[in-house]
């Protein structure tokens, strides 16, 4: 895995951030990845990343985070998730709340930017139901000078683990309202047991029962008309995540490992044409645009991620099926990873992607 360099240039000193995120997942979250899956994100796991600064990698510089470029948190994000993708899963849902805080002009930016920005907290996101409108599976109803929340999240990650959530639910005028409230269980708010999973269990998700939750009006961070909110959030749907790079990276150099060379040489070199072809899109100055390209882009990093997990289980043989093996993990975070954040959007072009191979 390389920098975002030029064609031709050679790279830079790698952000300090990426430097951190290296050392991080060369000491301790590679060495750990195959417990981790069995028994858990733990604590200590967390208070490394609070303490590295990767919790601040896109939040502003005054208040306490590093403000840096894209081209940085997705190289952060690939070697984090190429390291534990578990961890990976459980901070990268930190990263939406502070973008969405630093955009906001409201009283909760001024309570929780900087101490999200600086890892003093963790935050957690319960909006992806939003996405299956026009199902509401959560209903938000203005209550006197706040609202209340019912219904259900299906998924969510880090229970446990975060100090705060962003919480999404629909009017019935259509319009979704986001708000903060803590991680924890309080009237209104009911976690489920920790699903067991066939991959990312580590990750303690769970799924929240809301039944008449009542959050203050200054907890708000966003209200915006449902189609809004889908046309901002396309992207990030529509897009590659770099954390499919970080894992099929990690399965590559397995693979080489293993006494494969040319074999790691050949999909490395397609994986990483995909990556720029992908990363090339991510820039694009108008990211709801060009989106069947996206989408082709997307399956395509699919299949070469699959075909580079599937390579390091080939080559591990039988010892692949051990559950302390690291091909087995790779592949099933892969089958993970092909899921993740789906829309229906981005099913049927994977689906159709799929019957044409």
């Amino acid at each position: 895995m390389t920098a975002e360099t030029a064609p031709g240039t050679e790279p830079s000193a790698p952000h300090p951030l990426v430097a951190a995120a290296r050392s991080l997942a060369d000491d301790l979250l590679a060495p750990s990845a195959a417990r981790v899956d069995q028994e858990g994100v733990p604590v200590s796991h967390v208070e490394a990343i609070r303490g590295s600064g990767l919790l601040g990698v896109s939040a502003p510089q005054e208040y306490g985070g590093a403000g840096a470029p894209e081209p940085v948190a997705r190289e952060i994000m690939e070697i984090l998730a190429g390291a534990c993708c578990s961890t990976w899963f459980v901070q990268t849902q930190h990263h939406t709340p502070v973008r969405m805080l630093a955009k906001a002009d409201l009283p909760v930016r001024q309570r929780l930017l900087r101490p999200l920005a600086t890892g003093e907290l963790l935050a957690g996101i319960a909006f992806a139901h939003v996405r299956a409108f026009p199902r509401v599976p959560v209903r938000a109803t203005a209550d006197r000078d706040g609202w209340r929340f019912d219904g259900t999240v299906p998924w969510y990650t880090g229970w446990g683990l975060n100090d705060v959530m962003l919480l999404a639910g629909v009017t019935d005028a259509d319009e979704v309202v986001f708000a903060f409230t803590e991680a924890r269980e309080q009237p209104g708010l009911r976690p489920s047991p920790p699903m067991r999973l066939a991959a990312l269990t580590a990750s303690r998700t769970v799924s929240l029962e809301l039944d008449g939750l009542r959050l203050p009006g200054e907890s708000v961070v966003l209200r915006t008309p449902q189609e809004k909110f889908a046309l901002v959030d396309r992207p990030r749907n529509t897009n590659a995540s770099p954390a499919v790079f970080g894992v099929a990276h990690t399965a590559l150099r397995l693979l080489e490992q293993a006494g494969e060379p040319a074999t790691a040489r050949a999909l490395r070199d397609r994986l990483d044409h995909v990556r720029h072809l992908v990363y090339a899109l991510c820039d694009h100055p108008v990211p709801h645009e060009r989106v069947d390209e996206r989408l082709a882009l997307k399956t395509h990093a699919y299949d070469l991620m699959r075909a580079a997990t599937t390579a390091a289980v080939v080559a591990q043989g039988g010892r692949a099926m051990d559950l302390g093996n690291p091909a087995q993990r790779l592949a099933r975070e892969g089958m993970f990873l092909l899921v993740q954040g789906q829309t229906s959007e981005v099913r049927r072009a994977h689906l159709d992607a799929l019957a044409e191979i």
